[in-house]
């Protein structure tokens, strides 16, 4: 007769072991499917509103739904998502990120208030799953608890902003961001349990997932209609997304993805991953955001000018993405790229000529610059990035 005591990997992953040699699971995926729609939401608020408070209004939430979604990054690496239990407070947690995306474009009118409420929702069921992995952990509980507190906060100023409207609004949206998000410097970072490969993953797909939104972005403001310069604008739209990719996922990753698994496990690679991924990551989506906000409106007012809001969206968007890799390799290797620093200074400095180009040309631009840097880049990396790619090949190929 078979036991039905539970085996020691069952018991890890319902406590703060680590997930050693996991990868992201298909219900890790799946849950970053609704973070799609709420991305795909920030660039419809910008897009319905395109003025600059339209615009920082979806930056607000951007940055709200990205520190939402970090937290279940660092749960993922202490529970397995997919056990019984976990994975019935995973789907409520879906459910509620959800209602939370549909109401992102009323987020600042009358659906703030069901906003804060999903939300919240959403946020409980992070902490009540970080409890449960912490029974016989004193530091890493306490850590949620003081996660739970700048949780119960922010929401807190979320709901008492719906009852405000313009300025006071935006200041207590920015207040709930700002401390929610200075949580972990007041309870510190000693307690966090992490596993290097499965969080740098886990990043780098989000990543992936936001430059889809880039993509759908073309599809929507073309809205069915073809012609030489829609196609055109298409095609641009996509080397942008590659150039993208491009600059984060041929080196950068892996490079980073390496030191994260090599800094001592601890307070050193807990703040590691917080600064790099959860911090600085935040400066990689809202630049992918802005940029599908310029994209949407670039095509569909290919042959026109843009506005001022959709030029800076369009050539900011790609500064703050470049600014966001600029600091993510700082924080790696205390070192400034300055072909990628110098490129974003030159696209701000370019957001005025910009509204007096074609849409369409105004894209080229872009495209090209960050075509000639990436030539330039992989050229000088030589040996250093082949030998990387291949030892990261062999890694993720190698039998368990």
């Amino acid at each position: 007769m078979e036991s039905s005591t539970p085996t020691p990997e069952h018991s890890r992953r319902l406590s703060a072991a680590r997930r050693e040699g996991e990868r992201v699971t298909p219900l890790e995926l799946f849950f970053d499917l609704v973070f799609v729609l709420a991305i795909t939401q920030c660039t419809a608020l910008m897009a319905d509103h395109p003025t600059w408070e339209g615009m920082v209004q979806g930056l607000l939430v951007v940055g709200v739904v990205w520190w939402a979604w970090v937290g279940y990054a660092w749960l993922t690496s202490v529970i397995d998502p997919e056990e019984g239990a976990v994975r019935l407070v995973i789907f409520l947690a879906m459910a509620a990120l959800l209602v939370a995306a549909l109401c992102i474009p009323d987020a600042f009118g009358s659906l703030g208030l069901t906003f804060a409420l999903a939300l919240g929702v959403f946020r409980v069921c992070h902490i009540a799953l970080f409890m449960l992995a912490s029974p016989d952990d004193d530091a890493l509980r306490h850590s949620v608890l003081g996660l739970a507190a700048s949780t119960a906060v922010a929401v807190s100023l979320l709901a008492l902003a719906s009852a405000f409207d313009g300025l006071a609004q935006g200041a207590l949206w920015a207040l709930a961001i700002f401390l929610d998000m200075a949580g972990p410097y007041f309870f510190g970072s000693e307690g966090w349990k992490l596993v290097p490969g499965h969080f740098a993953e886990r990043h780098g797909l989000i990543v992936i997932i936001a430059l889809g939104e880039s993509i759908v972005a073309i599809g929507i403001g073309a809205a069915g209609i073809l012609d030489f310069t829609m196609g055109l604008v298409a095609v641009l739209g996509i080397g942008l997304a590659a150039s993208l990719w491009w600059m984060y996922f041929d080196v950068v990753a892996l490079i980073s993805a390496k030191r994260l698994s090599e800094a001592t496990p601890g307070r050193e690679q807990n703040e590691l991953a917080r600064d790099s991924y959860s911090y600085i990551h935040l400066l990689l989506i809202a630049g992918i955001v802005l940029i599908a906000f310029g994209l949407k409106s670039t095509i569909a007012h290919a042959e026109e000018h843009l506005h001022d809001v959709e030029a800076f969206a369009l050539y900011g968007g790609a500064a703050l993405y470049l600014l966001g890799l600029v600091a993510f390799r700082y924080r790696h290797t205390h070192e400034v790229n300055r072909e990628r620093l110098g490129l974003a200074i030159v696209l701000l400095i370019l957001i005025p000529v910009a509204t007096q180009l074609a849409a369409w040309l105004s894209l080229a631009i872009v495209v090209a610059l960050i075509s000639i840097m990436l030539t330039f880049e992989t050229r000088s990396y030589g040996l250093i990035r082949s030998d990387l790619r291949r030892e990261n090949t062999v890694i993720h190929h190698e039998p368990e």
